[in-house]
């Protein structure tokens, strides 16, 4: 049996142990109609080109879990950002683990997506923002809603802000030989509400993991969301991160997203904006090396006049690595004095390192600021030749023009302990140490 009858024969065990009478039953229903339709996506599909699915399709997933597992939090500590204090929703092999969590009921909700769905008194949110952004024809997607049941919500009531910033944390243990997880968060930000979020997804055994992830995220008026996704993963893990972005009249969306490990990763980031005077930012920087793969997929649609999009993605290749990157702007006629950036820069320092970029706009008004480019190419020799002539190593000269190269990027992170922390991963993956932060 293949992955594909596998899930579609597991759905019925699934819809056996959630509430038929569940908000969101005809929802899931109609979803795995369209992924048995549509199946896993393919390379004969242009937003697929790069980017094969066929050998983890021939992987046996176990699609729930035999056993829940505990851990010992100094056993992962380091995963989390500990030198702060935050809001913690933590899931070892999707199972929620309340003892590694602290979530909150006080004046904003950090919480369970499973709660969410069932309880009556999260009715009417659920009603108007679940699967509300998310695609209805994107195959992976649809896969996930059918099995939606577990994950954060997080829902800022208007003119609230947390108390501190809130970390999402996906641990899969290896207690299955090979492990296939479905997480959806919520994210919603009311009138002008402020949240900070940091996720990140994390094997902890050489066993096999494929997690399909969706996360909705909504802006109001005036809202202010920051985003982190730390993607530093095992070589057996795979992930495919779906995030849509709905946004409102002057809102502004910070989605940061650092890849620096992990087999397979593909991260599809849409931006949905229904207001003017909105801004959207999508920052990237990647670090590859070994045969891992990246694919960076993104999507900025300006629907209405005077909104704004940063898009900044880095890339630093070595070994045998794949990197991709095909970004697209949509501005609609309507969407006049758009100012819209796009920028894909990448670095290979092996041979036989990959890098395939196709940056894209579709303009149809004519009263536009837009702009796109991207570059590959290797590292200045003149500048190398300079650092080396006073006196640093090859090896840290190396990294020096490295961290240069990253720092517009890690420049706009707006908690400086997650800075820091990014600031050492950086460090180690290009295996060198500095003595400085950027």
């Amino acid at each position: 049996m293949d992955l594909k009858d596998k899930l579609l024969s597991s759905f019925l065990a699934f819809e056996n142990n959630v509430d038929l009478n569940s908000p969101v039953h005809d929802v899931r229903s109609e979803a795995i109609k369209n992924f048995e339709t549509k199946g896993f996506p393919s390379k004969k599909e242009e937003a697929w080109k790069y980017t094969s699915l066929n050998n983890l399709q021939k992987i046996d997933f176990s699609v729930f879990p035999k056993q829940e597992t505990v851990l010992d939090y100094k056993e992962i500590k380091k995963y989390f950002l500990h030198e702060i204090d935050t809001y913690k929703i933590v899931f070892v092999d999707g199972v929620y683990s309340s003892y590694l969590s602290e979530t909150t009921h006080d004046g904003v909700d950090v919480c369970l997506m499973s709660a969410a769905l069932t309880k009556p008194q999260y009715r009417q949110v659920i009603d108007v923002y679940f699967n509300k952004v998310a695609s209805k024809d994107e195959s992976l997607t649809t896969l996930n809603t059918a099995f939606s049941r577990e994950g954060a919500f997080i829902y800022i009531p208007k003119n609230k802000v947390p108390k501190k910033p809130i970390q999402i944390l996906h641990l899969a243990t290896g207690n299955e030989a090979a492990l296939m997880l479905q997480p959806r968060n919520l994210v919603i930000a009311e009138e002008n509400a402020e949240v900070q979020v940091i996720e990140r997804h994390q094997s902890l055994t050489g066993n096999e993991v494929l997690t399909n992830s969706v996360t909705e995220i909504f802006a109001a008026q005036d809202a202010i969301v920051d985003y982190y996704k730390v993607q530093n993963d095992l070589d057996t893990a795979s992930l495919i991160d779906n995030t849509y972005i709905a946004q409102k009249d002057r809102s502004v969306v910070r989605v940061h997203t650092f890849s620096f490990g992990g087999k397979l990763t593909r991260n599809n980031l849409n931006y949905y904006q229904n207001g003017e005077r909105i801004d959207s930012t999508l920052k990237g920087v990647t670090i590859l090396g070994d045969k891992q793969h990246v694919d960076h997929h993104t999507l900025v649609h300006h629907a209405q006049p005077n909104c704004e999009s940063h898009q900044d993605y880095k890339g630093v290749f070595g070994d045998r690595s794949t990197g991709v990157f095909n970004g697209k702007i949509i501005v609609d006629k309507i969407a006049q004095k758009t100012n819209a950036f796009q920028q894909n820069n990448n670095v290979i320092i092996s041979d036989k390192a990959t890098v395939n970029t196709k940056p894209q706009l579709e303009i149809f008004a004519d009263d536009v600021k837009c702009s796109h480019g991207c570059t590959i190419g290797q590292l200045d020799e003149d500048a190398m030749f300079y650092l080396q002539s006073r006196g640093i190593p090859k090896k840290e000269a190396r990294a020096l023009l490295m961290y240069a190269f990253a720092n517009n990027v890690l420049e706009s992170v707006r908690i400086p302990e997650l800075k820091a922390r990014i600031n050492a991963l950086i460090a180690k993956k290009l295996g060198v140490r500095v003595g400085f932060e950027l």
